[in-house]
């Protein structure tokens, strides 16, 4: 799925207008957070969500982590056919992805889903969710991507946050390097004072603080016209390749497996 520009609606549910009609790939909404009381922010998703999908958006939300007890609850108020992704904030070990999993398995099959409908999104906000990045994107077929919470992660290192510069520059590429290696997308939740910057380290979108930098981070985060056309080179040539028998593919120098295939694949879609 195409994450470029995903608007953060907080916890008031404000601007929700605005994101559904901006040029938003997704809108994303929180359960995770003190502000308001879990029932209140449970129905003020449910009734966004319907609205974000009849806008022919994608709508995802921030879940309590596994070990508040409130998962469950969170889960069942918001599976439905209008919820694509869930962020799981506080990703520390495998069993957290496990446990989400479960769940949504469960809540999927009695609503008529297809299992596995519901992408899980790691958040990784810390330097312990950091060094298990790899086992979290693995825990479940159902990760399709790590989020980047960068001043979470600075606050949890004892950094100041920033938006330039190399401070956060090991965990940045450590995230994009990881999802990228498991063929997932790579997030970052950060403001929108440089999105080519963002783009440049080779995340795949941006969780943005309202709707007034969506075209910008379309622009940032969408391939160039030769990525695309290598994305096309590189899945006409593994499609041959494969139909003849074979593995894997040249171009030039380039080795085109199955990782550069669905690399491609993501370029195209």
């Amino acid at each position: 799925m195409a994450l470029r520009s995903i608007v953060s609606l907080g916890t008031a549910g404000e601007g929700l207008t605005e994101a559904i009609g901006s040029a938003a790939d997704a809108v994303l909404l929180t359960l995770a957070s003190d502000a308001r009381p879990v029932g209140s922010l449970r129905n003020t998703a449910i009734e966004a969500l319907q609205r974000i999908s009849e806008a022919e958006k994608r709508g995802i939300v921030v879940v309590n982590h596994p070990r508040t007890q409130l998962l469950r609850d969170d889960l069942d108020a918001v599976v439905s056919h209008n919820l694509k992704a869930v962020f799981l904030a506080h990703a520390l070990e495998p069993q957290d992805v496990r446990d989400i999993a479960v769940l949504l398995r469960e809540f999927e099959l009695a609503r008529d889903m297809e299992p596995g409908d519901v992408a899980v999104f790691p958040v990784i906000d810390s330097a312990r969710g950091l060094l298990r990045a790899a086992e979290l994107v693995q825990a479940a077929p159902r990760v399709g991507g790590l989020v980047f919470a960068s001043a979470a992660y600075a606050r949890d290192i004892g950094a100041r946050a920033e938006e330039k510069g190399p401070r956060l520059a090991y965990a940045r590429g450590a995230v994009v390097a990881t999802a990228r290696a498991f063929d997932v997308l790579p997030i970052v939740i950060a403001e929108p004072i440089d999105l080519l910057e963002l783009a440049n380290y080779g995340f795949a979108g941006v969780v943005l603080p309202d709707h007034r930098s969506v075209n910008g981070a379309n622009v940032a985060f969408s391939p160039t016209q030769a990525e695309i056309e290598r994305a096309k080179r590189h899945t006409t040539l593994y499609d041959a390749a494969r139909g003849e028998g074979a593995w894997v593919a040249r171009s030039g120098d380039e080795v085109v497996d199955v990782h550069a295939f669905r690399k491609a694949r993501q370029v195209l879609e």
